[in-house]
């Protein structure tokens, strides 16, 4: 099948994982979705870090896994899984992790990323990783903001549904995360959410731009 080209800048993590487009040119935003979890990790009251776990699409799992069954058993052990998920994550680095967390207005540094793993579930391949702070942070009363986001909008994440799409590890008492959903519905392809959206179009984007965080979702986390 063709390799659209050019690809938006922001493909260089997924190239970094033998991504090369399997769409045709006239194959519109975004190439991958991703459905999101995170979790907000404290110790000794103070906010720590952040675990995302990222499920992706069957397609672009299916691209991905290619080859990767070295023993030829028909599975995809986590040693076979283990230089995928450690290139994948140290390639996001030029781009946040796609990861944004602001505490009382104040965005957040992260250091380099701990722990990337990845699994199969069901045809599902999921990449999770720990996203330690530079410096932990007390939180007190202030709130606690997380979007994950491609400002490219070339992947489009959406976080899970149900109780398990934002959870906190070690947390004070009484501290709570709850999910709000961007009100702008993310349309299945470019053409379908607004006229003029064409492969150029976001091309011409870059990790700067802010298209997509109008279809990010927000984890909110506040303490008593």
């Amino acid at each position: 099948m063709p390799i659209a080209a050019p690809f938006p800048k922001i493909v260089a993590v997924l190239l970094a994982a033998g991504l090369a487009c399997a769409a045709t040119a006239a194959c519109a935003h975004p190439h991958v979705w991703v459905t999101a979890k995170a979790e907000l990790v404290y110790e000794n009251g103070k906010l720590v870090g952040v675990r995302d776990t990222w499920s992706f699409d069957p397609e672009y799992t299916a691209f991905l896994v290619q080859g990767l069954d070295a023993d030829k058993d028909g599975k995809l052990s986590p040693d076979e899984l283990a230089g995928l998920a450690a290139t994948n994550t140290e390639g996001l680095a030029p781009y946040g992790y796609f990861t944004k967390l602001k505490v009382g207005g104040k965005e957040q540094a992260f250091a380099d990323p701990k722990e990337p793993a990845m699994r199969l579930e069901g045809k599902a391949l999921v990449l999770s990783f720990l996203l330690p702070l530079k410096a932990p942070v007390q939180q007190g009363r202030d709130v606690a903001a997380l979007e994950v986001y491609d400002p490219t909008y070339f992947v489009a994440f959406s976080f899970a549904e149900g109780a398990d799409a934002a959870t906190l590890a070690g947390a004070p008492q009484g501290c709570a995360a709850t999910v709000t959903r961007p009100k702008t519905e993310q349309p299945k392809t470019a053409e379908a959410g607004s006229a003029g959206m064409t492969e150029a179009f976001f091309e011409a984007l870059t990790a700067a731009s802010s298209y997509g965080v109008q279809f990010a979702s927000r984890v909110l986390v506040a303490c008593p």
